[in-house]
């Protein structure tokens, strides 16, 4: 992944809020089997006011299986990491047949309130036939992820330079600050989980098919990723079509032909929807005022603002900044020529006027 792709990725997360939290270290004997619950049901109680957790799982010794519940079984073996992406409940296991329970309420709160990382020991004679160091990674899902919808349910990557590449350097970190237990461990392996995230998508982006779409195969066409990275640093600027062509080096046409094909929505869209993800952020996480945040993301007025929000998004931004989301389920409508997008994506891009 080139540095564009980099800076573009980049700049998701870190709109999106990514950070590590909660971490696990687990020793197991065979036969073991351990059931992740759905993230979504453990939120509050792993990081509450984020909305989305990803489940990851590095086997530092021995073997086990990795699966989806009802899904296929996968080997994952020392020194490789798999990640779920999509909240979905899975076991980790000795044999890819064993069955497993989720964990407890008690344990979890048991869990959440200690200090991490928590050890969970299924050894009995001293024996270890595998070893796991497990965490999470929470982000916020709305109301604009393109890289969540872009990634498989589930990812294995396994370290191609051995112990001296970064997975391996990972792996000898973590078990380190695992096993030391030293003030600040649970800062350091909070970052270290994020950078082992970030290493794992540029695997996935760099192994991707010729032929594969989607907000990550965007950031490989270097036209695409040019256009992407100019949105991404300047949103509050009145982008066309045909500016942004001139800009990648593309002709109007096939800007937004190729744009809406691989990343899925023509480029106005994706700045509509773009600003709408850094207005969410700035209302969540800020004390500006909606007055300001419309003009720092390119409305002209207060009122197009809100309404656009509100048709994009389905609550106001005041309601936003209180909590409140909208119903499960809702789409989100696109947003006008007057309230941040025409919807022919060959019409000149969003004004954000009244």
């Amino acid at each position: 992944m080139d540095g564009m792709a980099g800076d573009a990725l980049s700049d998701l997360l870190r709109k999106v809020r990514l950070t590590g939290a909660t971490f696990f270290d687990i020793r197991a004997q065979d036969p073991w089997a351990v059931c992740s619950p759905a993230p979504s049901s453990i939120l509050p109680k792993i990081l509450p006011g984020a909305d989305h957790l990803i489940s990851y799982h590095v086997v530092t010794a021995g073997r086990c299986f990795a699966r989806i519940v009802g899904k296929e079984a996968i080997a994952v073996e020392a020194g490789e990491v798999v990640v779920f992406t999509h909240s979905d409940p899975h076991i980790m296991s000795s044999n890819p047949e064993l069955a497993a329970d989720p964990p407890t309420a008690d344990v979890l709160e048991i869990a959440s309130a200690s200090q991490m990382p928590f050890h969970i020991n299924y050894v009995s004679d001293g024996s270890i036939s595998a070893r796991l160091v497990c965490g999470y990674l929470a982000c916020d899902a709305q109301p604009f992820n393109p890289l969540l919808d872009a990634l498989p349910p589930v990812i294995k990557a396994g370290d191609v330079k051995g112990d001296a590449g970064w997975l391996g350097q990972f792996i000898r970190l973590a078990v380190s600050e695992v096993a030391e237990k030293r003030a600040g461990s649970e800062t350091v392996l909070t970052k270290l989980s994020e950078l082992m995230f970030v290493d794992v998508l540029r695997r996935y982006v760099e192994a991707l098919p010729p032929q594969h779409t989607g907000w990550l195969a965007g950031l490989r066409d270097p036209h695409l990723c040019k256009a992407l990275a100019l949105i991404h640093d300047r949103p509050e600027h009145n982008w066309t079509v045909e500016a942004l062509a001139k800009e990648a080096a593309l002709s109007r046409t096939v800007l937004a032909e190729r744009f809406t094909r691989l990343v899925g929505m023509p480029p106005v869209h994706y700045l509509a929807k773009w600003r709408m993800q850094i207005a969410s952020e700035l209302l969540s996480t800020g004390n500006s005022n909606v007055a300001n945040i419309a003009v720092e993301i390119g409305y002209e007025s207060e009122a197009a603002f809100s309404r656009a929000f509100k048709k994009m998004i389905g609550v106001p931004p005041s309601a936003w900044r209180l909590g409140v989301r909208a119903a499960p389920g809702f789409g989100g409508g696109e947003a006008s020529e007057t309230e941040g997008g025409p919807a022919d994506p060959q019409r000149e891009a969003i004004p954000g006027k009244v």
